[in-house]
């Protein structure tokens, strides 16, 4: 009866051995805010495109930098030193996004870690709580039993047996423990290159600041009559039905301003009337294809062209989830046509391409350009908001018509 009872639990404690259950997966360890439900895939694409979009962000530093040093005069060098540092904030969000998606990474690493841990762990504490529970019986009662001693000649063959996988398993549980260890450091890593990309960020954005400051200053003169633009475009926007039928008015304005610059100025008489030919005919403007384009913003793309959101509306651009407080540049070179706030869409931006291309950029906190600026691509023009994950949603046109921006700028 003791022999079947001490190889019971003898077995038993080599059946918790060779269990592989492992207990669930807590959602809710996800340490980084809004990526409860992603996926490994997605978390591995979205640090794959933070750090192509960071990598990109520092080329265009450098080009800017560059462009500001061969600038011919202050206003000109003050506007490309500030698009620099707006690549250069740019390529600091990056990081910060990067490193947000690495976090998740290695949580979900942890979590993984935690259930192998605990599995390894289970049948070691199972079979020591039994051999702890024999060794509670006095040896002196073990001694003087009948059958005692055939017992214990039997108990130590059954461990002789167990030891092994004892040693087995626990070598195993030494691995796993160096791994959550590893881990743990990786994760610290993470951490700390994400403080360091946040305080590079602020550093970055106080520098824009100044360095917009200066811009406004050089190019005083140069913007006079921006104040009156503006409120001609204002009025606009008071008049429009909805924002596409405001789009539609300042095309129109656009092509009327590209005709009368088209004009020819005044010809001056000939000496010779008679001997003077006909004028040249006016050439006719060339159907140019699409801008040299970028996105405004860094971030993670949401809604795409012709999705269908929430609301039953189709999209006519693309919609991006971007940091905090993330800063919009000029996806590709043109006039400011409107900026400001338009019902229910936040700050919105357009800009005037020429030759029918027009630019909408709507969720923007805080504007930054003037309505009828001239910017070159990659001036910093706006703000997205300082809390939470704001959206912005860019759409770009061609003679009133919807444009998909995704092959211009290689997201396909």
């Amino acid at each position: 009866m003791k022999r079947s009872i001490i190889t019971g639990i003898a077995l038993a404690g080599i059946a918790a051995l060779v269990a592989t259950r492992l207990p669930a997966a807590d959602d809710a360890a996800i340490i980084l805010p809004g990526t409860a439900g992603t996926t490994l895939a997605q978390e591995q694409k979205a640090l794959r495109d933070a750090r192509r979009q960071s990598v990109e962000a520092a080329d265009r530093s450098v080009r800017l930098e560059r462009q500001a040093g061969m600038a011919r005069d202050e206003a000109e060098q003050a506007g490309r030193r500030a698009a620099a540092m707006a690549a250069r904030i740019q390529q600091a969000e990056a990081d910060v996004q990067a490193a947000q998606a690495r976090i998740a990474i290695i949580a979900r690493m942890q979590r993984a870690q935690a259930a192998r841990l605990a599995a390894r762990q289970e049948p070691v504490v199972r079979l020591t709580a039994a051999l702890q529970m024999m060794s509670r019986r006095p040896l002196a009662l073990a001694l003087v039993q009948p059958g005692s001693i055939s017992d214990a000649v039997h108990m130590r063959a059954v461990l002789g047996q167990v030891l092994p996988v004892i040693e087995q398993r626990t070598a195993g549980l030494r691995a796993e423990l160096d791994r959550s260890r590893a881990i743990r450091a990786t994760a610290q890593q993470a951490a700390d290159a994400l403080t360091n990309s946040r305080r590079a960020l602020t550093d970055r954005q106080a520098a824009l600041r100044q360095l917009e400051t200066q811009k406004r200053v050089a190019a005083r003169d140069y913007r006079a009559n921006a104040g009156l633009e503006s409120e001609r475009a204002l009025a606009l926007g008071e008049k429009a039905r909805d924002i596409v039928d405001l789009m539609d008015q300042l095309e129109v304005a656009s092509d009327l301003r590209d005709r009368l610059a088209q004009l020819s100025g005044p010809m001056l008489r000939p000496a010779r009337p008679d001997r003077a030919g006909a004028p040249a005919p006016d050439r006719e403007t060339l159907d140019s294809g699409p801008p040299p384009y970028r996105l405004p913003v860094v971030g993670q793309l949401v809604t795409g062209m012709g999705e269908v959101n929430d609301g039953g509306v189709r999209s006519r651009g693309l919609t991006l989830v971007t940091q905090a407080g993330a800063q919009a540049v000029a996806p590709t070179a043109g006039r400011i046509a409107f900026a400001g706030p338009y019902r229910g869409y936040g700050q919105i931006l357009i800009i005037d391409h020429g030759q029918g291309w027009t630019t909408l950029i709507t969720g923007l906190h805080r504007v930054t350009a003037q309505v009828g600026e001239t910017v070159r691509q990659g001036d910093p023009v706006g703000l997205t908001a300082a809390q939470g994950r704001p959206t912005v949603t860019i759409e770009l046109r061609r003679n009133g018509r919807p444009v998909d921006i995704v092959p211009l700028v290689g997201l396909g």
